[in-house]
């Protein structure tokens, strides 16, 4: 009887699993579309973002935000440092960190894309009423939060 339980535990987990990284892969193949016109990828214009809403960022700091590796974002940052849009300089109070920062280009070409990116999103959720973005909202959270919450 217990084993029956735990199937059945497996499979509903596993389908919410299945259906999650659907949806998540739909909404950002579906964003994408719109990020190729300006040659961005989905972590540029999450580190353009951040850095537009919050201002100059430790990398460290900027990847945990985005929940990227440290090498991963090194590649994005350097990336986007190449294209004209962002700059890194050494953090004065401590050399270890790196602090990236909008550059003038960078912050007209957020400015502009990101209206239109969020416009797109809210489209995309748009199937969800109110009450159901909220709820996926809440849930989302929680779960990303996992056995931390313990």
């Amino acid at each position: 009887m217990g084993s029956d339980h735990a199937a059945a535990a497996e499979r509903r987990a596993l389908g919410a699993y299945v259906k999650l990284m659907r949806a998540a892969e739909s909404v950002t193949a579906h964003l994408s579309i719109g990020l190729r016109e300006v040659r961005l990828t989905t972590s540029q214009i999450g580190v353009l973002e951040a850095l537009y809403h919050l201002g100059p960022m430790c990398q460290g700091d900027l990847s945990a935000k985005l929940l990227k590796s440290n090498a991963n974002l090194t590649v994005v940052v350097g990336n986007l440092e190449r294209r004209g849009l962002v700059s890194r300089c050494p953090d004065p109070e401590d050399r270890r960190r790196v602090i990236v920062t909008l550059t003038a280009n960078g912050h007209r070409l957020i400015s502009k894309v990101f209206p239109a990116h969020a416009a797109r999103i809210t489209r995309r959720f748009s199937v969800l009423d109110t009450s159901e973005q909220e709820l996926l909202a809440a849930l989302c959270r929680r779960l990303g939060l996992g056995d931390e919450r313990r």
